[in-house]
């Protein structure tokens, strides 16, 4: 199957020897979809098949109003973390329980996946989730939220509060807590 181009349109925020690198996305091309599409399949493992990134809604995630970055090696993209502001949540009946919808400052984390082989390896993932964090401040949020397995909040380097446990979260069988962090 013959893979139609399209043009891309990244920005490099950081980048090492040209090895590793980390670009704010606004266009992706057809081919960064597919190896994006290709790592997204580890959230359906975790998440059920609705999680995954497909043709169908990975332009509501990677747009204008989106904070998506993603994380090259050797120009592979190896990792991505996407930011939506929180009011795009709004319909969603787990959002009802954070006291900063319609305040505009809080970014819910979507996705934040890596390659297996380069999960905890290297420190890519803490770069590209410190990089993200300070573009989120920048940005004016003051907030980053998410949902998280329940067994991870351990192994979280940062001061997470705790907003709603769920015990079933969409395909998954553990519990997943809705935490928010201060910037």
């Amino acid at each position: 199957k013959k893979i139609k181009c399209s043009v891309e349109k990244t920005k490099i925020i950081a980048s090492s020897n040209d090895k590793f690198k980390i670009e704010l996305v606004e266009k992706l091309s057809k081919e960064s979809q597919f190896e994006i599409f290709n790592i997204s399949k580890d959230l359906e493992k975790i998440y059920g098949r609705n999680s995954m990134l497909n043709e169908q809604n990975i332009d509501k995630y990677f747009n204008q109003s989106t904070l998506p970055f993603i994380a090259r090696y050797h120009n592979r993209i190896i990792g991505f973390i996407i930011g939506v502001p929180l009011e795009n949540f709004k319909n969603q009946s787990w959002v009802q329980y954070d006291e900063n919808l319609g305040k505009d400052n809080t970014l819910y984390t979507y996705a934040f996946v890596f390659e297996s082989d380069f999960r905890g390896k290297h420190g890519f993932a803490k770069t590209l989730k410190k990089i993200f964090s300070n573009w989120a401040k920048k940005r004016g949020y003051q907030y980053i939220s998410g949902h998280i397995n329940e067994n991870s909040i351990e192994k979280s380097s940062s001061q997470l509060e705790i907003i709603k446990k769920f015990n079933t979260w969409y395909e998954s069988k553990d519990p997943f807590v809705y935490y928010r962090r201060k910037i």
